[in-house]
């Protein structure tokens, strides 16, 4: 993730999407298809770990899942996926956006309010656009030691929109993922 300037941002509140669309964003972006609910393996402090089999695959995949919803509007939340992938060669972090945000103005992330940069979007499906990391050693252990995450969706070049999340329990998460 590169570097990027303060924007002005609203904050969100945390909250949770209807299982609906938490099912849809979790298969968005472990499939790219929303079919099935992942069901829940486990619960580590704000997040869950949920494991599905995609279509076609030999094996479960499992996920560490957290959603927030901003306080403003309830059409305009987040949901944030980390995953290992198949080969185990990948950490992946995959954020589901609303539809309608900036795609050229990437997604922000803050950690304990200490700008590390953005992350471009990849594609935009029916139920939002999707940014995804590879992530390194060193970011992974940022977020295994900040206490919040801020990302920041922009809807115009100046104006950012936050959502904080908890990372209390994304590190035990992550280290029981399979």
């Amino acid at each position: 993730m590169g570097r990027s300037k303060h924007q002005a941002t609203r904050k969100a509140a945390p909250g949770r999407w209807p299982g609906r669309l938490l099912a849809a964003a979790f298969l968005l972006g472990l499939t790219g298809a929303a079919s099935a609910q992942g069901a829940v393996r486990s619960v580590h402090g704000d997040w869950q770990i949920r494991c599905d089999t995609p279509p076609g695959a030999q094996g479960e995949q499992c996920a560490l899942i957290q959603s927030v919803v901003a306080e403003d509007r309830s059409n305009a939340g987040l949901t944030v996926i980390v995953l290992k992938t198949a080969d185990q060669k990948s950490k992946l972090m995959r954020v589901v956006a609303p539809l309608g945000v900036l795609l050229p103005s990437g997604l922000g992330l803050k950690l304990d309010n200490q700008d590390v940069g953005r992350a471009g979007f990849v594609r935009c499906l029916p139920n939002g656009c999707v940014a995804e990391v590879i992530m390194d050693d060193k970011l992974l252990g940022q977020l295994k030691s900040a206490k919040t995450a801020t990302f920041i969706i922009f809807e115009t070049p100046e104006e950012g929109i936050g959502f904080p999340l908890s990372l209390n329990g994304l590190g035990e998460g992550y280290d029981k993922l399979p």
